[in-house]
């Protein structure tokens, strides 16, 4: 008995992935296998589901922050004491180390919340690797925009090492501090840039008022740096017998509150500016919100200067740091157009080519049926 031979696959229906209007197959796809729902956004993403990998890397940079920030000010720099174990003898946090349990655990947490955060930093790279917009081609810029994550989470982990060795050495820890603010600026970068397209970016408003913009940036980072004097200078160093800045206290934290004043004045300078050259409503929100941040901002950080810096309020402090930059990082961006990524147009279903076929039990016409029964 011979074999029979499958039927050859239609052309309108490709056999992997789904076919679209255009008869092309979809992303959710590898070859002719279809992909696992839960693996498809990370290895075919959909400009959304890139999107949403994007913002997962911003989010993570700003928690490294955040986490560093809770280990310096409840001074538990040196509850694990050496690296990349908690101890000598342990690589987790146990047994004595001449410092409290609490601050052990608080130091191999956040140890541990790198570890997750490098996880997620690995995903970002590889949605960005298998990433193809319209037009089917990987973009290179967001391939090396993700690429920095993991890279700077590695960097992120040695630097932290160093510190540790160097029993909190205020210089290690201020650049420690720093190159978490770098990486903070490449992940808005590629959250901005995977919603672009790749063309040549058209500006919304005149260059004097980008400048100005891009100065906004410049003087927060700055603001930022003066921020990790201040810390390295007084009381919350990350523990309590640890070198600082020899530094007067006072002419530190004058130096930080004149960069606040500063960058509130440019920033009002800024609002006039957009105002006058009718920049976008978007720019415009992401003024005033930023605006309104140093004020708070302000507001936060005399108040714990005359409280004589209660750690959970520098921690506020710290946490509307980086909202602040977040916010003027993203300014910027909104002051010219690169076009839109768009969503791919949905599956269209598969259209048989003749009724009869699409309804092989439907009844026969009446007149068909008499003319049998004759």
């Amino acid at each position: 008995m011979g074999c029979v031979p499958a039927p050859a696959a239609s052309p309108d229906q490709p056999s992997g992935g789904t076919a679209t209007s255009g008869g092309t197959a979809t992303s959710g796809t590898t070859g002719t296998r279809p992909l696992p729902a839960w693996a498809a956004p990370l290895l075919a993403p959909s400009p959304a589901a890139m999107r949403r990998w994007a913002l997962a890397g911003v989010v993570i940079s700003a928690l490294i922050i955040l986490t560093g920030a809770a280990v310096r000010l409840s001074q538990s720099g040196l509850g694990c004491p050496d690296w990349p174990a908690c101890t000598a003898h342990s690589i987790a946090a146990a047994g004595a180390t001449g410092d409290s349990l609490v601050h052990r655990w608080v130091e191999f947490g956040n140890r541990l919340v790198t570890v997750a955060i490098f996880v997620v930093a690995i995903g970002v790279f590889i949605a960005a690797w298998r990433f193809r917009p319209a037009g089917g081609r990987r973009r290179r810029d967001l391939v090396w925009l993700a690429a920095v994550q993991p890279a700077a989470i590695v960097l992120q982990a040695i630097l932290g090492g160093l510190v540790v060795l160097t029993k909190l050495n205020p210089a290690m820890v201020s650049a420690h501090f720093m190159a978490s603010v770098a990486l903070v600026a490449a992940t808005v970068a590629l959250y901005v840039r995977c919603q672009e397209g790749a063309g040549q970016p058209v500006p919304f408003v005149p260059r004097m008022v980008r400048l100005a913009a891009a100065g906004i940036v410049g003087t927060v980072a700055l603001m930022m740096a003066a921020g990790t004097v201040v810390t390295g200078t007084g009381p919350l160093a990350g523990a309590r017998d640890v070198a600082r800045y020899p530094l007067p206290l006072e002419g530190v934290t004058q130096l930080h509150a004149d960069i606040g004043w500063l960058l509130a004045g440019l920033m009002v300078a800024l609002l006039l500016g957009l105002r006058l050259t009718a920049a976008p409503r978007r720019a415009v929100r992401l003024g005033w919100l930023l605006l309104a941040e140093i004020g708070l901002q302000g507001v936060v950080g005399y108040t714990q200067y005359f409280t004589h810096l209660p750690a959970g309020l520098v921690w506020f402090h710290v946490t509307g740091s980086v909202a602040i930059w977040i916010t003027a990082l993203l300014l910027p961006y909104a002051l010219r157009d690169r076009g839109r990524v768009t969503e791919p147009p949905p599956s269209a279903p598969v259209q048989a080519a003749h009724p009869q076929a699409a309804h092989p039990q439907a009844a026969p016409e009446p007149a068909a049926a008499v003319a049998d029964a004759g």
